[in-house]
């Protein structure tokens, strides 16, 4: 299915936008907890967050776009996907970014929700809405659902996207987007998957014994596939060996954040980043942690509200921008993303 969706219906409902839907200049916020020396070759200790933007209902999948050196980020209960850019502040790119019509009462969040960039530099979106996986052309925003069903049972309402470098695209499927979640009406499938969407169209169940998968990241080296569970009865992120074919192994807990939790630390598991040395930056109870690929906590880099996800960006590629709640924010890093 392929949807072409006009430029005007992507920025309308700029003049109505609420005043704090965007940031004058940046604001500090938060912080860096340093619990490790080695810390520091990845961040500065001493800096803080920005906030480049505020007023979102719930700000999700931040990803960069290197061909036009701008950020994209959705705002899932809202409906759209926002761009950032330097100098230029804050637009709507996309709206709706999901479901197009009227919202079944039936329905939580309506919108996009994960994204990423495929090797063709195409987005590829976590479509909640329309609970599916699909594809945008930037150029023309012309949108192609690829996948939305498995076995002939609608998904749930698919969360997170991760590409790998062979095009193979991976995902989670939690009820999020519904809003009876478990026991939603709207439910076909009885379980919550991790999936591989091949570049032929192929669809592969890798993992349905989990409760809330969520998050997804890929090793810079694609021998590591990622999952954070925001189960909160089991707030860990998994480690699954990959092989060539982007089949997983028996996975292992690589971080478990009961602690974090127990602490009082806003968020649950949720989306993930890795650095071009492995290192992973996952959201997470109080902030984003920072983990060596041994997967041994340095740091927690705090923004004052849960975060839902982060991705390196900007010219350098060393910009971790966290999407935060209501918030966009931003950190420089000592480091860079892959």
């Amino acid at each position: 299915m392929t949807i072409l969706l006009s430029r005007r219906a992507c920025v309308a409902g700029l003049a109505v936008l609420p005043v704090l839907a965007r940031a004058q200049a940046p604001e500090p916020a938060g912080g860096v907890q340093q619990l490790d020396p080695a810390l520091a070759r990845l961040i500065d200790p001493a800096l803080r967050p920005e906030v480049l933007g505020r007023g979102y209902r719930w700000a999700e999948g931040p990803v960069w776009v290197r061909r036009g050196n701008y950020l994209l980020f959705a705002d899932v209960p809202g409906n759209r996907i926002w761009r950032w850019r330097a100098g230029a502040g804050l637009d709507i790119f996309m709206e709706p970014s999901g479901l197009v019509g009227p919202v079944p009462d039936a329905f939580n969040e309506a919108g996009a929700n994960g994204l990423a960039i495929d090797p063709a530099g195409r987005l590829v979106m976590a479509d909640s809405g329309t609970r599916a996986v699909a594809r945008l052309d930037l150029a023309t925003r012309r949108k192609t659902i690829l996948v939305d069903r498995y076995e002939g049972k609608r998904f749930n309402s698919p969360n997170t996207v991760a590409v790998a470098r062979s095009g193979a695209i991976f995902f989670s499927d939690p009820p999020y987007g519904l809003k009876d979640q478990d026991g939603s009406p709207l439910r076909e499938l009885d379980f919550q998957g991790l999936y591989r969407l091949d570049p032929d169209g192929s669809l592969h169940l890798l993992d349905r014994s989990h409760r809330r998968p969520n998050g997804i990241a890929i090793s810079p080296d694609q021998r590591t596939l990622y999952l954070a569970l925001s189960d909160e009865t089991r707030p860990e992120v998994l480690a699954y060996p990959l092989d060539a074919r982007g089949n997983v192994g028996q996975a292992r807990v690589f971080s478990d954040m009961r602690a974090a939790q127990a602490a009082g630390g806003k968020g649950l598991p949720d989306g993930m980043v890795t650095d071009r040395a492995g290192n992973l930056f996952a959201t997470g109870p109080g902030g984003v942690h920072v983990l060596t690929p041994a997967g041994k906590r340095l740091g927690i880099i705090a923004t004052g509200k849960a975060v839902a996800n982060c991705c390196f960006g900007g010219p350098t590629g060393s910009t971790l921008f966290m999407t935060s709640h209501d918030t966009l924010q931003r950190v420089e890093t000592r480091t860079r993303g892959w």
